[in-house]
């Protein structure tokens, strides 16, 4: 019996050792369909590097970084996120336990009847049987490493969905920043649209005093009643906008926020975010999106592997010892002990074609990860590109329309000063007026933008992935 298991546990260590062949593919990372370096990257001003950069640096104003811890608590797409990283570890805890023997400790006892036909009248009708057995319950050496393939497939998967997570809470963070800085941007607009309804209703008022006295023609009232009007829609407008804009952050947030104060010039601005040092690819493998691509494409890769293994012979132990009585109090005496041993080879002789379109699957699947990886990857460069041509761009608009918006505002101021002398006609304080408020929409809206072109490319950079290790935390 010794010997018996001796030579049980030796088959058992060897499978483990011979475990270690394995016919996964070699992998090496493909190269990167992206360009040596981002364009305007000598214009990058100094900063952290992006996942360097946790979101609590990289985000100033404290309402911003309330908002965002909320998010982060309440929001059930990142929930949803998180349940998925949960569910594929449990998935990988299943995978690699098949690894191991499952051992089982088997206590039980039968007692069955025969008919007196079957037995004869000398014969036993009633039989007991107890049992008291530790199981070894098909347990796989591994020699081709099938089982080894698939706990890599599964642990690479497991991998992914944690990187996705990461990437979903970047995104999130993304989202309900730009969603607070558009929401500011529409509370500016508003103040500087009801700020012109009311110089226009006293023009308005002042417009027909003088139509009623002969001073001024009905055009030029009916010129002022009209750009009064264009005002109130344009208020309305606005106000639908705003309230559009409250909802999405109510929705990312979790809860119903307050109406921001401040304007975008007085607010806490984002910090600086730059790129890694080096090559335009190694900035990119940062993010969370391309690390859980390449993790797919590890797990296609080694589901190779155990399609390959399945060409080949799969040995499966099975066996118990223990101790066998028919009466329970007979059960731990010496002539009582017992054991079985059921080791089986299963050979595919025949199977129409089935492993080998297996593995013509798994060649396939890894082949569409391949191209879903560089799909990424091109992504991510045209984001980080984007949003660098944007900075550059917007530094100088931003600056150019803050300096239109003065130009018109003392246009409009001189030609209502003029006008009131008798100097030029109302058409001409009309346009002035629109000119003046186009500009001014249009320094916030360029502003906005700039505000947020920074939190892109934080966002594009992979910000905060090595700063916010656990996926889910705040």
């Amino acid at each position: 019996m010794h010997k018996l298991l001796s030579r049980q546990i030796w088959l058992g260590l060897s499978g483990l050792v011979l475990s270690a062949c394995s016919m996964i593919p070699g992998y090496e990372r493909p190269p990167a369909p992206v360009p040596q370096a981002f364009p305007s990257s000598s214009a990058m001003p100094e900063g952290v590097a992006a996942p360097d950069m946790g979101w609590a640096e990289f985000f100033a104003d404290e309402r911003l970084r309330g908002l965002i811890a909320a998010a982060l608590t309440n929001n059930r797409d990142l929930r949803l996120a998180l349940s998925r990283v949960s569910e594929a570890r449990a998935q990988l805890g299943i995978t690699e336990a098949d690894r191991l023997p499952n051992v089982d400790a088997v206590l039980g006892s039968t007692t069955n009847r025969a008919s007196r036909d079957l037995v004869g009248a000398a014969g036993r009708q009633v039989a007991r049987r107890s049992d008291l057995n530790v199981s070894l319950l098909s347990f796989e050496l591994d020699f081709w490493g099938r089982v080894r393939a698939l706990t890599e497939a599964a642990k690479a998967s497991y991998l992914a969905s944690e990187e996705g997570a990461r990437a979903i809470r970047l995104s999130l963070i993304g989202d309900v920043a730009t969603a607070y800085y558009t929401l500011i941007e529409f509370e500016q607009r508003i103040a500087l649209t009801q700020a012109t309804l009311t110089a226009r209703a006293a023009q308005q008022n002042l417009t027909a005093r003088r139509a009623s006295i002969g001073i001024v023609s009905d055009l030029d009232r009916l010129q002022a009643e009209a750009s009064l009007e264009s005002a109130r829609a344009e208020l309305a407008a606005l106000l639908r906008q705003r309230d559009a804009a409250r909802n999405a952050l109510n929705l990312l947030a979790g809860y119903t926020t307050e109406m921001p104060a401040g304007r975008l010039t007085e607010i806490a601005q984002p910090g600086a975010a730059r790129p890694l040092p080096g090559l335009a690819a190694e900035s990119l493998l940062a993010r969370p999106d391309v690390a859980a691509a390449e993790q797919r494409l590890l797990a296609a890769n080694a589901s190779i592997g155990a399609a390959r293994a399945a060409f080949f012979p799969r040995i499966v132990l099975t066996g118990a010892f223990g101790n066998a009585s028919r009466q329970l109090d007979n059960l731990f005496e010496d002539d009582s002990r017992a054991w079985s041993f059921l080791p089986q080879i299963r050979l595919p002789l025949f199977d129409a074609g089935r492993n080998a379109a297996n593995l013509s699957l798994a060649e396939a699947r890894k082949v569409s990860a391949v191209a879903d990886y560089e799909r990424t990857l091109q992504q991510a460069f045209r984001e980080v590109a984007d949003a660098l041509s944007a900075r550059a761009a917007l530094r100088d608009e931003v600056e150019a329309r803050e300096k239109t918006s003065r130009i018109q505002s003392q246009r409009l101021a001189l030609a209502e000063k003029r006008y009131r002398v008798g100097l030029v006609s109302f058409l001409d304080v009309l346009d002035a007026q629109r000119e003046s408020y186009a500009a001014e929409q249009a320094w916030v809206q360029s502003l906005r933008q700039q505000i947020t072109t920074e939190v892109l490319l934080y966002k594009a950079l992979g910000g905060g992935v090595r700063k916010d290790e656990k996926v889910g935390t705040s």
